[in-house]
């Protein structure tokens, strides 16, 4: 069953205004009353704002605010069986908690994060010794640029400050001189309040974090990859010219709620943004599922209202000229044809179980939700990452996303990795970094640190993941609304409609064929059959590759075609 849907196919609301209702700067509700649960109810389709907060007093609820972009309600309840009352409710679709386990762990992709929590090593890193031009002193380690040849395309575009690149993630360290250079304050947001049950004790009164900052590091990776200014120090990013923008969507602890990631897109679609990038899913579900037989009715209705609000709110983002793009996941698997999910629900702890994954009726968000160019992950050769997913359904293109195992690689495990922007906190609070901010002997070869002329000193640390390949193919993006967008007379800056970005996006992708045999097998790594791959496909388009691994210099060089309906 395709998962690339249309406008056709998302649920759309009526009779609610098309209006963020959430305060610019302050997009999340405040913590509920004592004694009182905080959930996220979506309305069904066709019902106003008024007969939904109605629906939701009935079921014994209080609407403490609202996103009307996609009919959807942040609530507190006293009574324990509000949410089986709201899914009952015809009026409205169902209620996702909003309320964390008290104790669980944080939701550490261990896939991303394995050189950083290696031990210590003495071994020296190996230098890239790449071609193109390296215009920043760490460019040289940077592989991903060279293989999707922004470090050529920027002698033709390396974007535009009209342009604006949105970070879903954990939020944007400010500080680093490199990020510094292309911020923008006045467009970024904090859409997630901590929740100190997940995330630890509030670092600030209101338990929002200022914009400027990020307490886990993954978004100030993805944001240095998008658009690391050029600038002397530090390292280049794909399009190093375009504003880089934060949406803060996710917990500190590495959570993505409902709410928070509904409230960030229809924030960008109503800001004007040109690309979002998210790097992440939605918990607590692996997979939210339609009716999965597993599930308790609760449960069902949680998930049901899930995919709802997502599909709304990804439209909404398009329809206003988001061009979205998305990572595949880490799990190693075909998500056409997805193995039982035993991850799910992630929280409250100790309440995951195996569930059947029906590929029809179940979906990983926002991945496979409309309008979403899937990425799927690379090494160092173009290979597909041992982790990476993959899916003739889900994938769209391929992009650098690094391979420790790379055997065709550089040489070296941690250099076969992606290198980016990190935050000195983080650094410091896993002891990569001394409190002088000087790097802990052992780690010299996966932690580094570069400073300006003027003494500002950024961070860079290597992760691997579809994480990090899907900033390329969003900073890729970028370049083409740099080379071809149009005034926007609404915002100010350059526009292109979505659908020609994706398009030209694919067109340029830098085709692979399947190899002989379709079968690829990681047993030269070390690896059980469980991760093997089959590519099934053409040169033009497989379930590996998709269109091809995005090639910058050829979006940036070849003629935009007009935009032709699929």
């Amino acid at each position: 069953m395709s998962r690339r849907f249309t406008a056709g196919s998302v649920a759309t609301v009526t009779g609610l205004a098309l209006v963020l209702a959430v305060p610019a700067g302050a997009a999340t509700a405040a913590p509920a009353a004592a004694g009182a649960a905080e959930y996220t109810v979506v309305a069904e389709d066709g019902v106003s704002t008024a007969a939904a907060t109605a629906a939701i007093a009935a079921a014994g609820g209080t609407v403490v605010e609202s996103n009307d972009s996609v009919g959807t309600f942040t609530v507190t309840a006293g009574a324990a069986d509000f949410a089986a009352k709201a899914a009952a409710s015809t009026a409205l679709i169902g209620a996702s908690s909003n309320d964390r386990a008290i104790g669980k762990a944080p939701k550490l992709d261990l896939v991303e994060q394995e050189a950083l929590l290696a031990p210590s090593s003495r071994a020296a890193a190996k230098r890239g010794g790449h071609g193109g031009p390296k215009l920043d002193p760490l460019d040289e380690k940077l592989w991903g640029l060279e293989q999707v040849r922004s470090d050529d395309a920027r002698r033709v575009e390396p974007g535009d400050r009209g342009v604006t690149v949105g970070i879903l993630d954990t939020g944007v360290d400010a500080s680093n001189p490199d990020i510094a250079a292309n911020f923008s304050w006045k467009l970024s947001r904090n859409f997630a309040r901590d929740i100190p049950d997940v995330d630890g004790p509030c670092e600030v009164e209101s338990c929002l974090d200022p914009v400027g900052t990020d307490d886990a590091g993954h978004g100030t990776h993805v944001a240095g990859t998008i658009g690391a200014a050029v600038n002397g120090s530090g390292i280049s990013g794909v399009a190093p010219n375009v504003t880089l923008v934060e949406l803060k969507g996710g917990q500190d602890s590495g959570y993505f709620f409902l709410e928070s990631v509904v409230n960030a897109l229809t924030y960008a679609g109503d800001a004007g943004l040109d690309v979002v990038n998210m790097s992440f899913y939605i918990d607590p579900w692996r997979f939210n599922c339609l009716n999965n037989p597993a599930d308790s009715a609760a449960e069902q209705a949680e998930q049901r209202a899930t995919i709802t609000a997502v599909r709304r709110a990804l439209t909404y983002a398009h329809n206003k000229g988001v061009t979205l793009v998305g990572s595949l996941g880490n799990s190693h698997e075909d998500l056409g044809n997805p193995r039982p999910d035993a991850s799910s629900p992630n929280y409250p702890g100790g309440t995951e179980r195996p569930r059947e994954i029906d590929n029809a009726t179940c979906f990983d968000l926002p991945a496979e939700g409309p309008f979403v160019i899937g990425v799927s992950a690379t090494g160092p050769s173009g290979r597909k990452s041992d982790y990476s997913n993959w899916g003739t359904e889900q994938i769209s293109v391929a992009a650098p996303g690094g391979w420790a195992t790379d055997t065709q690689g550089t040489g070296d495990t941690f250099a076969n990795r992606i290198l980016s922007a990190y935050p000195l906190k983080v650094l410091q609070e896993i002891g990569r970094v001394d409190a002088e901010g000087n790097i802990v002997p052992g780690f010299e070869n996966r932690v580094f640190k570069d400073c300006t002329k003027a003494g500002a000193c950024g961070y860079y640390a290597y992760l691997q993941g579809t994480s990090m390949a899907s900033p390329h193919a969003s900073g890729v993006a970028g370049l083409i609304v740099s080379k071809f967008g149009t005034p926007d007379w609404r915002r100010g800056g350059l526009t292109l409609p979505p659908n020609w970005v994706e398009q030209h996006l694919y067109r340029t992708a830098a085709e692979q064929a399947c190899p002989t045999p379709a079968l690829i097998s990681y047993a030269e790594v070390g690896l059980s059959a469980e991760y093997d791959a089959l590519c099934t496909g053409t040169k033009n388009f497989n379930s590996i590759w998709g269109y091809g691994i995005v090639d910058a210099y050829k979006a940036v060089t070849t003629p935009l075609q007009p935009w032709v309906k699929p």
